[in-house]
């Protein structure tokens, strides 16, 4: 299995990210400078920047150190904790002159004064962290008192006391200046050529921690010689600055927009992986797993021909045989299995790495338990029906009934494998589904004659933990949209469907998949989450005939007559509408529910 986490091993034809992101640390035209590395979650963030820092590390004039903002949350001030945090490493450096000595402690002490500052606003003090209108002198205990008073706000007399022992004698309007000329000096004095911050897992973090971590940067930090790479979702941070400063009504200025110009002055965007790096991918993992012995001719053959012709470069069986047929026939097999999967997964997953890392985990895993109980299962037949299960649940539970009826070998994935999809009657509502008509037909290797219940008791045992795995590691879109479909009000569904676009056909897959198991758990099924489901499956071509699969599961008695009004939407939008009508046929033996049935037929047009 593989390890989830970055690597500074490059697996996804980084190397040219790697290269421009350097260049404009190193550019002495451009410090100090801030790098935005956007991307999805799991598209290589955090990877590419340990590459980066790795690099840039062999320099021993180059101080690069890494903060993770999210692992402080909760525990101590965002501003607080990245300076405290820089202040440490450059401490750590080496031997110091008294001056310099003297400037870390300033520069200590006004990162304690910081820290009650962001306390002060905490309790509803603001000007000890601004200035206001006070001076130091006119802070006193009464002044605190009165100004928490009319906040409704109290405190102990002890934490008065220390706000006050920390502000006496000090110009609190110019405190931040004297910071930044002293943190500029301190660079020069250590003889540190660059500073190097890599910021990562900013966009897990709250609202205000984002934007607090963004403006101690610029406040505190922003010194000739210092860069700052800050890896993060692009549109997280917008939202952060959005629900802190709202658009003003009339204003057409995308304040979310600007403000992240305005901090991140150059952005690297990672691109989105397609199929033929997605299969390098998965396969470069497989052979690191199955041939490390090989890696480094691996390595080799795949350096000298991208080198040559790098936009056409593919690694296949042939080009590997030109070169040394023993390790072309070890590597055969993978090959294979890495060109069978990955197309799907580039388009399903959105090329996201990470997910193509964790199906390739869960494939392994019950590889592992079926060596356990010492049963074989091909990996490649496995990695086809785990393909069904990731994007098209619905049919893979059809698909686990028909082949436990008929001893692993069911009868209709048979004749529809010969073009006989008529007589594949408890499937066939999939006939027009062309994801589905695909996997059937063209992915290798065939099912029919193939005893399928190894591989579904495996399937059994891990399918709790890989249903838990999905719902926890989906975007942040995606967990918006859930949360939203959920929430049983209009406007939130109707913001949660207007987001269907962002996310990847596995997203939209796994978010059905889990209205549709709240549906069936329901004792009660309420009106809110039936009209949730429904609209979200009619949101995307690709979920209309499960939405059926998962509508056709339910018990009649769970329906209710104002549910059917919700039918004849979606069965408009169906290139055929005979499945939808059959089921509204087969609901009408509920008496309850036939005379809204009769009324809502005939607006199915």
């Amino acid at each position: 299995m593989w390890k989830d986490c970055e690597t500074n091993i490059d697996l996804l034809d980084f190397d040219y990210l790697v290269d421009v992101t350097k260049k404009i640390i190193l550019n002495n035209d451009l410090t100090p400078s801030t790098v935005g590395i956007y991307g999805d979650w799991g598209s290589g963030k955090s990877s590419l920047m340990d590459m980066v820092m790795v690099d840039l590390s062999k320099d021993k004039d180059i101080l690069c150190l890494k903060f993770n903002g999210w692992l402080f949350e909760g525990y101590e001030d965002a501003k607080v904790a990245l300076i405290g945090s820089i202040l440490d490493e450059i401490s750590k450096k080496g031997t110091f002159t008294a001056k310099t000595k003297r400037i870390i402690k300033r520069l200590y002490d006004n990162t304690n004064f910081f820290k009650l500052s962001s306390k002060a606003v905490k309790y509803g003090l603001d000007f000890f962290l601004t200035g206001g209108i006070l001076t130091a002198t006119d802070i006193t205990a009464e002044a605190i008192k009165k100004a928490l008073s009319s906040k409704g706000t109290q405190i102990e007399e002890k934490e008065i006391g220390n706000i006050l022992k920390t502000f006496k004698g000090k110009d609190i309007r110019k405190n931040i200046k004297s910071f930044h000329c002293d943190f500029a000096s301190l660079l020069e004095q250590t003889n540190i050529k660059r500073l190097v911050v890599f910021i990562d897992e900013l966009d897990r973090c709250k609202h205000e921690t984002i934007l607090e971590t963004l403006e101690a940067i610029r406040l505190f930090l922003f010194a000739k010689g210092t860069s700052f790479v800050i890896g993060a979702d692009e549109r997280q941070i917008r939202y952060a600055v959005q629900m802190k400063y709202p658009d003003v009504e009339g204003n057409q200025i995308d304040i979310g927009k600007e403000y992240l110009e305005k901090l991140i002055q150059y952005p690297i965007r990672i691109p989105q992986l397609g199929p033929k790096e997605v299969e390098f991918y998965i396969m470069y993992l497989l052979f690191e797993k199955d041939f490390s012995d090989d890696l480094t001719l691996i390595r080799d053959i795949i350096k000298e021909e991208k080198e040559k012709n790098f936009l056409d470069f593919e690694l296949t069986y042939e080009l590997i045989k030109e070169k040394t047929n023993d390790l072309a026939e070890k590597l055969k097999d993978t090959i294979s299995l890495s060109k069978q999967i990955s197309s799907v997964l580039a388009k399903g997953l959105n090329g996201n790495p990470r997910h193509c890392k964790r199906f390739l985990n869960a494939m392994e895993l019950r590889i592992m338990m079926a060596n356990f109980r010492k049963i074989p299962l091909d990996r490649k037949i496995l990695a086809k029906l785990m393909l069904v299960e990731y994007f098209k649940d619905p049919f893979y539970k059809r698909l686990a009934q028909l082949q436990a009826n008929e001893n692993g070998k069911p009868t209709e994935v048979i004749n529809i494998e010969q073009g006989k999809w008529d007589e594949a009657i408890l499937l066939n509502i999939w006939k027009d589904d062309n994801w589905i008509a695909d996997w059937l037909t063209d992915i290798e290797p065939p099912l029919a004659n193939v005893d399928l219940r190894p591989y579904f008791y495996f399937s059994r045992e891990s399918q709790k933990n890989i249903s838990f795995a999905k719902s926890q590691n989906l975007s942040r879109d995606a967990v918006k949209i859930i949360q939203h479909l959920l929430s049983g009000t209009d406007t939130l569904r109707n913001e949660a469907i207007k987001l269907v676009s962002n996310i990847s056909d596995f997203e939209a897959s796994s978010i059905l998949n889990e209205l549709g198991s709240k549906i069936e758990s329901s004792t009660e099924i309420e009106k809110s989450l039936f009209q949730s489901f429904i609209e979200w499956g009619s949101s995307r071509t690709e979920l209309h005939v499960d939405t059926i699969a998962i509508l056709e599961r339910l018990p009649v008695d769970k329906i209710k007559a104002s549910f059917i009004p919700l039918i004849p939407p979606f069965a408009n939008k169906l290139t055929d509408k005979a499945k939808v009508i059959e089921l509204l046929t087969k609901w009408e033996s509920q008496k309850s529910l036939k005379s809204a049935i009769a009324d809502e037929m005939k607006n199915i047009k």
